[in-house]
């Protein structure tokens, strides 16, 4: 039997440049040095006119929330569209854009139900006609220690609470990805409890950050990235970032989410980015930014924390990750 010895200067997968990324570096050294901040996706991809989501579906995307510092830029979509993670498809960061050609997301229903005063079944293009498209430059951190910065398209998470009246009762929203196993081949295995279960407290979901997206760099979310919609919460580390959803469920009690009930110790329930609380395995103080070779530090809140910190106040960080 052969064992592998792994030396301590051996990098980390989640470390290792992408190979599309590789493949492509000229292009992609050509598009950073051409501009410094967003580069030329800037208006073209961030904020797009006519975006097409669906079948005779077509809406002008209008122009949101968009904060970088002067050392970031949007990253290069080569990486955003071949480097995931999307755990129903394998553990790799490849294996969705390799294991998802099957995958089917039209036609697509969503079910509202709980504590709410309008529970319904909608068809996913009328669950966001009545919403105005947004585009929004947001960072994504992943617990692995590496992150990207993203032009996404979506609609307000706040306005779709509203819209269906959550009662008083309500404290959190509990969103569920589709089941099926026969698309989504390591569902027929027990990695995860599926189907893939995350959540919010209610005044996070009503934070004017939160975005349900259905689309990214100008387009509708390709297979690998989560379509038709999904969840974006820049403040908090990717996995809370449910993809494909197909229930948003009004709740009393806390939800038990995915990773939280897979591996407790290492992913809490509310899994906002903090530098200062180190996952076991590895420390959460730096981050590699997909496409620069050299580690930054990470933000506290993953650099939102004048609109987000207020809610976590009396709240112990440590305790509460």
């Amino acid at each position: 039997m052969l064992h592998r010895i792994t030396k301590a200067s051996t990098p980390r997968s989640y470390e290792i440049t992408p190979e599309p990324m590789y493949l492509n570096r000229r292009q992609f050294i050509a598009s950073a040095s051409a501009t410094i901040g967003l580069g030329p996706y800037s208006k073209a991809l961030a904020a797009p006119k006519g975006f097409q989501f669906g079948p005779d579906f077509n809406t002008d995307v209008v122009d949101g929330y968009e904060q970088l510092g002067e050392n970031e830029s949007v990253t290069f979509p080569t990486s955003f569209f071949s480097y995931n993670n999307f755990n129903e498809f394998g553990p790799d960061k490849r294996d969705p854009i390799n294991l998802s050609s099957g995958f089917i997301s039209r036609p697509w229903e969503i079910m509202i139900d709980g504590l709410c005063a309008k529970p319904c079944v909608l068809d996913v293009d009328d669950f966001v006609r009545p919403y105005t498209f947004e585009s929004r430059v947001y960072r994504l951190r992943c617990t692995e220690t590496w992150s990207m910065v993203i032009p996404w398209v979506g609609i307000s998470l706040a306005e779709v609470v509203k819209r269906f009246e959550p009662l008083g009762s309500c404290k959190f929203i509990r969103f569920e990805t589709v089941m099926r196993p026969t698309e989504m081949p390591n569902q027929n295995t027990s990695a995860l409890p599926w189907p893939y279960v995350e959540a919010l407290r209610l005044d996070e979901a009503l934070n004017p950050l939160s975005l349900l997206a259905v689309g990214a760099y100008g387009q509708s979310l390709l297979n690998q990235n989560g379509p038709p919609i999904r969840l974006v919460v820049p403040w908090k580390y990717g996995f809370k970032s449910i993809k494909s959803i197909v229930r948003i469920t009004f709740t009393a009690e806390q939800p038990r989410t995915a990773w939280n009930t897979q591996i407790p110790s290492e992913y809490g329930f509310w899994a906002n980015v903090n530098p200062t609380v180190d996952h076991p395995r590895w420390s959460q103080a730096t981050e590699r930014r997909i496409g620069d070779f050299i580690r930054r530090k990470t933000l506290m809140f993953n650099g939102y924390l004048d609109e987000v910190a207020h809610m976590y106040e009396g709240m112990d960080l440590q305790k509460h990750f």
